[in-house]
Parts: C-alpha cells; sequence; structure tokens
C-alpha cells in the first residue's frame, strides 16, 4: 500500500518537471531566427534561464560581416546600426581598435536584436538596435572598455548615456 502511493506521488512528480520543462524549451519547428518583423518580441519564460541569448529580443541572425565598430552585417535582418553608441570612422584614431573589438564579439556568431522602438531604422536604412552576443550587451561593453562615446539622435527608446557606467 505504501509503496503504491510513492508511486503515484513519483508519477504526479514526474508530470509536473515535465510541464516545467516544457515551458522553457524553444519550439524546434520554429524559424523565428530569421524573423524581422520589428513587431514581434521574443521573451524567456520567467522561470527559465536565459543564458544562451537575452530574454527580450526583437530579431537574431547569423553576424556575417563587420563594417566598422559601430555596424554589423546579419543574415536574415540586414545592416544593423549599434543605436546610442559612435565609433571612430576608418582612418581616425581608435577605429580599429573598435572594428577588431566588434569582429572578436559577434563575427561568426548569432547575435539578438534589441530594435529600437521608437525608431526602427536610419537615413541609410540600417536598423537600429542594441546588440547582444550571448548575455553581454555590445553597444554598453563599447562605451565601458573605451571604443565607443555615446550617441543619442531623438526619437530612441534608448536615452541617451543608458549604457554609461
Amino acid at each position: 500500500m505504501k509503496f503504491k502511493f510513492l508511486l503515484k506521488i513519483l508519477l504526479v512528480l514526474i508530470c509536473l518537471l515535465v510541464v516545467a520543462v516544457s515551458g522553457c524549451v524553444e519550439n524546434s519547428n520554429s524559424s523565428d531566427s530569421n524573423y524581422t518583423d520589428s513587431s514581434y518580441n521574443q521573451t524567456a519564460p520567467e522561470n527559465c534561464s536565459t543564458s544562451q541569448h537575452p530574454a527580450h529580443y526583437d530579431a537574431s541572425g547569423y553576424c556575417y560581416h563587420v563594417v566598422d565598430g559601430d555596424t554589423i552585417d546579419v543574415d536574415g535582418v540586414g545592416r544593423i546600426r549599434l543605436v546610442g553608441v559612435n565609433t571612430p570612422e576608418r582612418g581616425q584614431p581608435g577605429y580599429q581598435n573598435a572594428t577588431d573589438f566588434v569582429k572578436s564579439m559577434c563575427l561568426g556568431k548569432t547575435v539578438y536584436l534589441d530594435v529600437d522602438d521608437a525608431k526602427n531604422h536610419d537615413k541609410y536604412g540600417r536598423t537600429l538596435a542594441v546588440v547582444y552576443v550571448g548575455n553581454v550587451n555590445l553597444n554598453q561593453e563599447l562605451l565601458k572598455r573605451g571604443y565607443a562615446e555615446v550617441m543619442y539622435i531623438p526619437p530612441s527608446e534608448f536615452p541617451p548615456g543608458l549604457y554609461t557606467l
């Protein structure tokens, strides 16, 4: 009698565990890795670990080219301009350091984008976004390491100096 009771409890616990874990697993049939609609909002369930990517992002894709310290190309999304930061241009001091740092962080990796809801694109058609590699906010890291300066162009959902320390 005691054995049957323990078996039932064990089965209930297993069922609860399966239900809890299934809320954290991404749908393997989903093809949203190249989804570019800026109204799309990917949010991980609150009880799930986000060690692979940030909890909120609008799009993601493979970074196949780094243009410079504040501009990258992402497969399925296009050209991305890191919002809120400005790195030196070609020929200016610091250009190579900023570009090399972004290459080391992004090139050949999946990046996650928090697209600026107030203004999705700049005058050149580049998507304005905060870029995450894993859980690292690249925009913030560029500022923290001294490779970039704050650049605020309204309108933007990201206030000026949001990522300064």
